[in-house]
Order: structure tokens, then sequence, then C-alpha cells
């Protein structure tokens, strides 16, 4: 579709647009299902060890995480197009349907192998509420009133990242590991009940012909990002780099991608269709969001580790070292409209994402040990630099095309940020497990961790190299996310249009 450019500045005429009547219900129901999605990794980490206790099978748990992630990344880009050819109503519903599902499942698994399956379910339906939430906010929203709902949902995602280790770490502890499923179930029934009375989308014109839904592309972007997210996730952990399972898989993958091309070329309504890679605007946030998800892994993987062993912190007070980032990110969020609207989306971008760059490179420099509020004063201005990154980037490319592509388009930066996540954590990975081997010295990861578990058990310079081993692997993962900042500052400088071609009918 062609698109009718504009400047990125609105008119008086467009600023002051009614908002559409009933719009709270709705907002509450985006909310809710945005919290199902946000709580479900914080909540069921911290019940792990009963989980274990009572089901076994800890040589595999960390499929929990895995399998939920690869479903939800997989399904990303077919929810997406599913919601521009039939709406974004029937695909919501059935996300939380199956996402409800899957929790009652989880709350009645029997074993581990079972739970790992029912998480996947879980997965299948948190694609549908990542990505339709997203879209159905800038639906609703016009253009100058979208940071309003984006730093609500920042906010749920905060309180998330906040409340959830406290919510399961009760739950597990006084009740039982299975209410961390069973919660779901009330909330996501309130979210189904105003999904279903309030949201009412807009009439559009009937299609010309029926639509036709790509299955079998859906089939292959299913398949080829199971098969690579699980190298990546499970590479070096499960097995080593390159080992029989990781070049299967890899090559495995490495075919797939060209069956995918294939298929999706000769498909009339492709899931994954080629306009998402060939429109600078929307290519370009596709890479600068895919480095955020990779970079984000440095904080929200690492800096726990870091406080608790470098800092000697407890688990709560470490929780507190990272929460103070998702604090300043929404607020950010919430006010970079005042900035976009004057200088641009990408100039905006671009701000941010030098000032996080500067921030990332500026932890190795802490002194070691350090105090914890360095650390902390770190993350707060790093939240706020990639509040003013990464929403400027959303609703710029969310304005740059009408309802019907606003799905597939909403989805494919998720999908890119998602798959950079799970690279950076594999990549990352490796370059932590790298220096600390290297600056103890050599030995076996396996002793590694146990020593960190376990630090009394060491003398006290044995102790002291520890931590400053694990001190000089978090500032490396440090410098690698700081070169993904840079890369994705390269990309909005070289790649980006300096104005958005924001369509008319984009509000």
């Amino acid at each position: 579709m062609g698109s009718t450019g504009r400047t990125e500045r609105l008119s008086g005429a467009e600023a002051g647009a009614a908002a559409p009547r009933g719009r709270a219900p709705v907002v509450a129901a985006l909310m809710l299902g945005m919290a199902l999605a946000a709580l479900d990794g914080t909540v069921v980490s911290t019940a792990v060890p009963q989980i274990v206790g009572d089901l076994g099978g800890f040589a595999v748990f960390s499929w929990l995480f895995s399998g939920y992630l690869l479903a939800v990344t997989v399904t990303l880009p077919v929810y997406g197009k599913l919601s521009d050819t039939f709406g974004r109503k029937p695909v919501l519903i059935a996300g939380i349907v199956l996402f409800l599902l899957g929790s009652l499942l989880c709350a009645v698994a029997w074993n581990m192998a079972a739970l790992i399956a029912f998480r996947v379910v879980q997965g299948l339906g948190g694609g549908a509420l990542q990505g339709t939430v997203q879209t159905i906010a800038a639906d609703l929203y016009p253009l100058k009133e979208r940071p309003r709902i984006q730093a609500r949902l920042s906010t749920v995602w905060a309180t998330a990242a906040v409340a959830g280790p406290a919510v399961g770490g009760l739950l597990a502890g006084y009740a039982d590991w299975r209410w961390i499923f069973l919660v779901n179930l009330p909330v996501g029934a309130v979210a189904l009940f105003l999904v279903a009375r309030y949201f009412v989308e807009p009439a559009r014109p009937a299609p010309a012909a029926r639509p036709r839904v790509d299955w079998a592309g859906a089939l292959c972007v299913f398949a080829t990002g199971a098969l690579l997210l699980t190298a990546l996730v499970q590479g070096g952990t499960a097995w080593p780099w390159l080992s029989a399972p990781s070049l299967a898989l890899f090559g495995g993958g490495a075919v797939l991608v060209a069956v995918t091309v294939v298929v999706e070329r000769r498909a009339a309504e492709p899931i994954i269709p080629g306009w998402v890679w060939r429109r600078r605007t929307i290519a370009a946030v596709n890479l600068a969001l895919g480095a955020l998800g990779l970079l984000m892994v440095a904080p929200t993987v690492f800096l726990p580790t870091y406080a608790q062993s470098v800092l000697g912190l407890g688990p709560i007070a470490a929780g507190f070292v990272l929460s103070v980032m998702t604090l300043s990110w929404p607020v950010s969020a919430a006010l970079s409209d005042r900035v976009y609207n004057r200088i641009g989306f990408r100039l905006t971008a671009i701000i941010g994402i030098a000032a996080a760059m500067l921030v990332l490179l500026s932890f190795p420099l802490l002194p070691f040990p350090g105090e914890p509020w360095q650390p902390a004063l770190a993350m707060l201005l790093l939240g706020a630099a990639l509040g003013l990154f990464q929403l400027p980037l959303i609703v710029g490319v969310q304005s740059t095309v009408g309802w019907s592509e606003r799905g597939t388009t909403t989805a494919s930066v998720l999908f890119c940020r998602q798959v950079g996540q799970s690279m950076g954590a594999a990549l990352f990975g490796a370059v932590a497990n790298a220096v600390l081997l290297s600056r103890l010295g050599g030995g076996s990861l396996d002793s590694v961790s146990h020593a960190l578990e376990n630090p009394a058990t060491l003398t006290t310079d044995a102790a002291d190299g520890l931590r400053r081993a694990v001190d000089a692997a978090v500032d490396h993962v440090y410098l690698g996310a700081a070169a993904a900042a840079g890369a994705a500052l390269l990309v909005l400088v070289l790649m980006a249009p300096k104005r958005f071609p924001v369509r008319a009918d984009a509000d």
C-alpha cells in the first residue's frame, strides 16, 4: 500500500480529535491482558524450587521459561497477520482463552514434562496478548494521545517486575505453587468479559475477495523460529555450541529459512510480507528494537547476579537495584511526546539510545566493590534513556501504516525485540562464562555456579577472587550491551528517514 506522507507534527484539528466513547473498559481489559503476560515470567521464577521439589525434573526446568518464550516469539508474526485479516477482537479473545486454558492445565500438571507442554500452550496465548494489545492501543488512541496508553502499558510491566517475585514467593511459600497459575483465571476472565462486551471494532469496507490465510507460511515461520530459538536458548547450556545438537538445529533452521522465503514469496497473503523489510522506516525500527532486546539482557539477567555476588546484597535488595529502571522507563516514555512532537521520532530515539550507550559504557567504570546506589543510579538513568528511545519508535512506526497493516507491523517489531533478547542471552552468556573461567584460571562452570551459591564455603582470598571475576564478567557484558546500543544508533542514523512518513489516516 502506498502511504500519504506528512510531517510528524500534529495539526490543531488532529490534536483535538475526539476520543472514542466507552474506551475506559477496553483500556482496562488491555492492561489486564498485558498484566497476564507481564507477570507470568517473574511470578513463576520465584516458585521454581517448590515446583522442582514437587514434580522433579531439575535437569529440564529451564524449559518452563524457554518453552514459553519460544511459543510467544514464533507466534507473534502469525497473530499480527491474522489481526489485520480478521480483526483484533477475535485474535485477542482467542489469545486470552488459550492463555487461560494453558494456566488451568499448568495448575493440574502431574509431572515436569506436562508442565512444560502446558507452558507452551500458555505461550501460544501470550503471543496473541502481547502483539494484539499493542495494536489495539494504537487503534484506540490518535497519534498525539498514544504516549498516554503506552505509558500505562509500560507501568504494567514495571509493576510486574517489582511485584511479581514477591507475589510468586508468597503463593509458593504460604499456599501452593499451583496457585501461581490459578490466579490468572479470574484476572483473565474479567479481561475476556470486558473485551467481549465493550470492544467494538470500527466498520471496515468488505474485502473484494475472501481473505486467504497463509497457513503454509505460518507453519514455516513457526518451525523456523522454534529451531533457531531452541539453538540459541540451549546452546552453551544444555550442550556445547559446536556439538551435534547445535549444528543440527542451526543447519535445520538455515534450511527452513530458505524454505520460508520461497513459501512467503509465492503466498497471496504472506504471514511476513516483504514490505516489512522493504520500507526503510519499518526495517530500521525492527533492527533498532532487535538491538534493544539484545542490550536488555545485561541489566535484566546479569545485574541481579552482580548485586548479590559483588555487592553482597540479598535477593530483595538486588531486585530493587534493577527495579529502579522500571520506574524511570514509563515516566520517560509518558513524557517523550513533548520531545518527538518538536524534533521528530527519529531524533528523539537517537538521543535516547545515545544516552543509553553512555550509561552502559559507564558501568565498567564503577568502583569495586562500590556502593549499591551507584548501579541503582545507572539503572535509573538507563530506564529514562530507553523510555525516550523505545516509545517514539513504536508510536512512530505504527503511525506510518494504516489499520490493515498495523497488526503485522507491530508484531514484526515485537518479534525482532524477542529474537534480539534470545540472541543476547546466548551471546552474553557465552561472554560471561568465558571471562569467568579465564579470571578463575580454568575449572568448570558447575564449580563456579556452586561457589556462587555457597560463598561461605570459600576462603577469604577465594571469595574475593570470585567477586572480582564476576565483576569483570558483568563489565564485559555491559560493554557488549553498549555495542548493541551503538549498533541501534548507527541503524537510526544511516537507515531511518529523517522524518517518518506518517499517514493521514494513521490516527
